[in-house]
């Protein structure tokens, strides 16, 4: 909709936004994007004006409702003809993915190039079963071809705000945080103790994933089980 409609006002678009603002001095909207492959932030900014922005899902919390504002609504009929339409819908492609999806889960464990390789996300999916979440992970691990690009949280994957984050093998990169900044309570895994994510991360466990992991799964698992 939004390319339609900058299209047909002959103005320009500030696409994929995780961010806007407005520049009151110079009345104009400031959107901030993702560039390069995600390893930088634009802001974007349009001379003309009506300004169109697209606002990545998920990259704002939803607004509290005001019971105090009332709204009028108006209802009225619109007749369209199919010969009007100058674009048709060929196939729609659904992304593929098991579960629960990322972007609307409570809980989401992501792996990161720590792991090593494609196999420990086996455990991650054990842990998520049990906690009832699911399982995401870092670029690094998605370029790796460990998983499959859905699985991808950050500036070029997902945008998520789940309750509860737990980042195994991470290290905290802003390109991934950008990705997962709206998450209420981030847990992280990593052996090292200087890893940026412990500056980001609420609660931090410094210490080897494949000791903590089985861990913290078996800890669960029993806690479930009593």
């Amino acid at each position: 909709l939004a390319p339609r409609l900058a299209f047909r006002l002959g103005v320009g678009l500030a696409q994929d936004c995780l961010e806007v603002s407005v520049d009151t001095a110079e009345k104009q909207l400031l959107a901030n994007r993702p560039v390069y492959g995600g390893n930088a932030i634009a802001v974007v900014s349009c001379d003309q004006t009506p300004q169109i922005a697209a606002i990545r899902p998920k990259a704002y919390e939803p607004a509290e409702a005001d019971s105090s504002r009332q709204g009028e609504v108006i209802s009225f009929p619109v007749e369209l003809d199919a010969s009007m339409a100058l674009t048709q819908v060929v196939e729609t492609v659904l992304e593929e993915a098991e579960g629960i999806k990322l972007e609307d889960a409570h809980i989401v464990i992501s792996g990161g190039r720590g792991l090593g390789g494609p196999e420990p996300f086996a455990q991650l999916e054990e842990l998520a079963k049990i906690m009832g979440g699911t399982v995401g992970a870092s670029r690094a691990a998605v370029d790796s071809g460990w998983v499959p690009s859905s699985y991808q949280v950050g500036l070029t994957g997902k945008t998520i705000t789940p309750d509860l984050y737990i980042m195994v093998a991470i290290s905290g990169a802003s390109q991934h945080m950008a990705g997962c900044s709206g998450a209420k309570v981030i847990v992280a895994i990593n052996k090292d103790a200087e890893a940026n994510i412990f500056k980001e991360a609420r609660y931090g466990v410094v210490g080897d994933w494949e000791t903590v992991l089985p861990a913290l799964t078996a800890a669960l698992r029993e806690l479930t089980q009593s």
